[in-house]
């Protein structure tokens, strides 16, 4: 049922954001709610995981489970972040030819 979701994920998105859905296991749409970014702003992206990573931490009785959530949307995000600067730097070689 997750391969299916995944894989529904997948038609809505371009191919390599939607093969980083499938490998981390978390759509780029949940990794901003999770996170609460509403684009991909680095800054704004580390300075909400910083914070959501310190109040889940479980020596100060948050939840484990919730701070996993909250890494695996910061990865996906970073993963999208990297497939934008692979897209702009191939745009920009094209450009030049």
């Amino acid at each position: 049922a997750s391969q299916a979701a995944a894989n529904a994920r997948g038609r809505s998105e371009r191919p390599q954001s939607a093969a980083a859905s499938r490998i981390i296991g978390i759509s780029l749409q949940e990794a901003q709610q999770i996170l609460n970014v509403s684009n991909l702003n680095p800054e704004e992206i580390q300075k909400n995981y910083d914070h959501l990573f310190k109040v889940n931490d479980k020596s100060v009785g948050g939840s484990f489970y919730l701070q996993s959530k909250v890494v695996r949307a910061k990865e996906r995000l970073d993963e999208e972040l990297r497939i934008q600067a692979k897209g702009d730097k191939e745009k920009g070689r094209k450009a030049e030819t």
